[in-house]
């Protein structure tokens, strides 16, 4: 969607988990590369094997590119076999557990990443702590790094809508988990927070859950006075969606201990787009955005949330809300002028190297 609104026409290649591939995303033509399944790290490194072994329809299908952008580590090996002389972007968003364990499977996926990771001429990232802890701090990573946030996208003033009908002070408190739910600690936590609260809070979730991770959400909730699901939306549905709740979830434990706490999910940037006020856990780094930006609350363990709503009061939640109102626009959303910017880092026109630690460049509140 950035690189649409900043000028770029984009097609995109990949391989799908399900039945069927969509003819557009987000506006750009598609190509489907075969099917994977979620969580059969083998099935995907075979499919990728077949089409590194016979590029040619990757070849054909970027013929026409002026830069070759990779989402993940199998597409970036498929870019480096057919990307000849053009420019090489990697983008990316999540560590998975195989680029830090220490088996001999993981020391040889690390191995293959190593060798792409110097093709590259620009790494994009979304979080100063995979651009510092990871690629710089275990990977030495000598390409330039740029910050690319998962701002909720803002082509025109007034474009992102504040929630709609926000909803009236507690009690009973609502918790809103949106996007998507794949963390299971989470989910115990917020079932024990329901249950054990008298009707004080209730938990809204809406998005793609993880059956691998969760199990089957939907019968989960249904047995869950005070959860409701909502499945699936659309973005044109998160004002509504936020407007239901006071707060948001904001953590995520889904690859514990390293990804988890470095990553900045979607979901923080929408919760405050949209005028809800994230919960986060203060010693990862989404809790040290909202440190750093003054708005949130952060608690030291998912269990101090029981502890953090039996305090809140309809004054405390007005000067949550307050911070949240009076949080620059621009830390949560992108304008078109950050859409053309990142267009011409990737083209190589204007080269955004980072100072030497990324953490430094973050705005201080």
């Amino acid at each position: 969607m950035m690189l649409h609104a900043g000028g770029a026409v984009v097609t995109v290649l990949g391989f799908r988990r399900d039945a069927a591939a969509p003819p557009t995303v987000g506006g750009a033509r598609t190509i489907d590369l075969g099917r994977t399944r979620d969580g059969r790290l083998v099935h995907r490194a075979w499919a990728v094997l077949l089409v590194a072994l016979r590029p040619a329809a990757v070849r054909a299908a970027t013929a026409d590119a002026d830069v070759l952008m990779a989402r993940n580590l199998e597409t970036l090996l498929l870019a480096v076999r057919v990307r000849g002389t053009r420019r090489l972007v990697y983008e990316c968003l999540d560590i998975h557990r195989s680029l830090l364990g220490n088996g001999v499977v993981a020391r040889g996926i690390q191995a293959i990443e190593r060798r792409l990771l110097a093709a590259v001429d620009l790494v994009l990232t979304s979080s100063p702590r995979f651009a510092d802890d990871y690629f710089r701090d275990r990977r030495s990573l000598a390409a330039p790094i740029r910050l690319v946030e998962n701002k909720v996208l803002a082509i025109d003033a007034g474009s992102v809508p504040a929630a709609v009908d926000r909803a009236g002070a507690g009690p009973p408190w609502v918790i809103g988990w949106f996007g998507m739910l794949r963390c299971r600690r989470s989910l115990k936590a917020l079932t024990a927070l329901v249950r054990n609260s008298a009707g004080q809070v209730r938990v809204v979730l809406a998005g793609v859950p993880s059956e691998q991770e969760v199990g089957d959400l939907a019968a989960h909730v249904a047995g869950v006075p005070g959860m409701t699901f909502l499945g699936r939306y659309r973005p044109s549905g998160l004002p509504r969606l936020y407007g239901r709740v006071h707060f948001a979830w904001a953590i995520d434990h889904f690859e514990e201990g390293l990804n988890s706490a470095w990553l900045l999910p979607n979901r923080l940037y929408e919760a405050l787009a949209h005028g809800a006020v994230p919960i986060a856990i203060d010693s990862v780094e989404t809790g040290a955005w909202l440190e750093r930006h003054g708005v949130g609350l952060t608690i030291a363990e998912d269990d101090d949330v029981v502890d953090l709503l039996r305090a809140m009061t309809p004054g405390r939640l007005a000067s949550a809300r307050a911070a949240v109102d009076a949080l620059p626009r621009s830390a949560v959303t992108a304008g078109i002028g950050e859409c053309r910017a990142l267009l011409d880092a990737i083209a190589g026109t204007r080269i955004p190297e980072l100072p030497a630690r990324v953490r430094n460049a973050v705005p201080q509140s």
